[in-house]
């Protein structure tokens, strides 16, 4: 730290950051979490719990006339046995809409997982310093964006001048809910996300609530979703379902209409967008579940595949294709009582085309330039004149 500076260190409250639901003071700084106490006691599993406690969509936002500003921060790096070695999480500084740097940690806690055995186990490790320097001298509003894939405490917030809260309610609020691809797997930074993407061209205050390997329609995300004040909803249901093979479309079914109808218990007449799956070629046809591909793991890749058997279709497993003609059914029947809700395929936004231009690099998760493509779609088909979004943001 630059002892030259007059330094000013800000609590940190719910007050500056925006996108989590909920902050845990724990003794080694504030933990954003972006599900709720009461919805993290019911999370079955140690892949929901990782994922919700990772800060994708969530910054610091303040007002300031700092030219510096330092974040001590504990992230947690993942280290999963026999895979590549992951990148670090990026920090993403954004100064009045616009993103003017980026930066780093080298380590922090440890997470080693086992995904052959099932175990994990957690080494801690220190504190650093997130530094941004050379800002403008005048009023402006900083965003600091938290890695979308690295668990992170804060700290500590430093400026060389005092720091404002910037007032609620300029924009309006979109609360979404997907799985891995709308948490932002294989972005490279939290703000190239799609969901980010598709928030800043729609100028709407994103709340993220896409969960890796975890958008199985919990009801307890479902109440979350009732409880949480939000402008616009969309929830992008299917690859984990398939993936995790988990449900039957008997039980699909019912179960998208229980969540919809949990959410419209709070949200009667909020505008509702239902997106299938994008395209992944190794489940439009097959049955989950997925895997991890062995071979290309001893060479030093990831790449999934698909184990299931397609002769079982016919007894109820679910391919993205059974699920997005399921989907598209049953909110065209809501919607003949609720004027509100809305259906978007999957494929509009990421189709057999564009898999031919771009194809998934895991054969399951967006490069970069994927989730940008996905992002500008979305804020088309969504936000734009035609979407059911349209004349809601701002």
């Amino acid at each position: 730290m630059n002892t030259r500076h007059d330094w000013t260190t800000t609590p940190i409250t719910t007050d500056l950051v925006r996108g989590a639901l909920d902050l845990e003071h724990t003794e080694r700084g504030v933990l954003p979490h972006r599900l709720p106490a009461r919805a993290r006691q019911q999370i079955p599993d140690g892949q929901l719990a990782m994922a919700e406690s990772q800060p994708s969509g969530v910054r610091l936002a303040l007002r300031t006339r700092a030219t510096v500003v330092e974040l001590d921060v504990v992230a947690t790096k993942r280290v999963y046995v026999g895979a590549p070695p992951r990148p670090d999480g990026v920090y993403e500084l954004v100064v009045d809409g616009r993103l003017v740097d980026r930066a780093g940690v080298p380590d922090g806690d440890t997470l080693t997982i086992d995904m052959a055995s099932g175990t994990a186990r957690t080494r801690p490790g220190p504190v650093h310093t997130v530094r941004f320097t050379g800002l403008p001298g005048d009023e402006k509003d900083v965003e600091i964006w938290l890695p979308h894939d690295e668990t992170t405490r804060l700290v500590a917030l430093r400026t060389d001048a005092p720091v404002h809260t910037r007032p609620a309610g300029g924009c309006k609020v979109w609360l979404h809910h997907g799985s891995s691809i709308s948490h932002g797997s294989n972005a490279a930074a939290p703000t190239g996300i799609w969901p980010a993407l598709a928030a800043a061209a729609g100028d709407v205050e994103l709340i993220n609530l896409g969960f890796g390997g975890s958008a199985l329609l919990d009801p307890f995300i479902a109440r979350t979703m009732r409880d949480t004040p939000a402008d616009l909803i969309s929830l992008k249901i299917g690859i984990n379902i398939v993936n995790m093979d988990l449900m039957r479309l008997r039980a699909f079914g019912p179960a998208v209409h229980g969540f919809l109808d949990t959410i419209r218990d709070g949200h009667p007449t909020t505008p509702l967008l239902v997106v299938s799956p994008i395209h992944c070629a190794i489940h439009e046809h097959t049955p989950g579940p997925s895997a991890m591909d062995l071979e290309a793991m001893s060479e030093g890749r990831l790449r999934f595949t698909a184990t299931g058997d397609p002769a079982q279709i016919a007894a109820g497993k679910l391919t993205l294709t059974v699920i997005r003609d399921a989907l598209a059914g049953i909110v065209r029947r809501r919607a003949a009582t609720d004027p509100n809700l809305h259906y978007l395929d999957g494929l509009d936004l990421y189709g057999e085309a564009d898999h031919i231009e771009l194809p998934l690099p895991d054969d399951l998760h967006p490069d970069p330039a994927t989730h940008r493509r996905i992002g500008e779609r979305f804020a088309r088909l969504a936000f734009g004149a035609d979407g059911p979004f349209a004349g809601t943001t701002g």
